[in-house]
């Protein structure tokens, strides 16, 4: 048996509570940690697919991956497919 409508209904709430209850400096820190570790990912991604990349050439590579990304993430918002975690 899984869990029920309601219990599922208590924990999201319980969640939004707890996020609408942090301070926005931890927000702040928690997004700027976020954003870090995508970019890290990102890069990881990039050396792994180009090994081979001088430091000239992986930077091109990150910057286009970047952008394409930044491309991808616009076009989901104007689509209005952007992830909404809050209502």
């Amino acid at each position: 048996m899984g869990p029920t409508q309601k219990l599922v209904d208590d924990i999201y709430a319980e969640k939004v509570q707890r996020a609408r209850a942090t301070p926005i400096e931890q927000k702040l820190v928690a997004g700027l940690m976020l954003y870090e570790m995508a970019h890290e990912a990102v890069r990881a991604g990039v050396r792994a697919q180009f090994p081979n990349l001088s430091p000239q050439e992986f930077e091109v590579k990150l910057q286009q991956r970047l952008a394409r990304i930044a491309r991808i993430e616009e076009k989901d918002r104007m689509e209005g497919n952007a992830w909404n975690l809050l209502p």
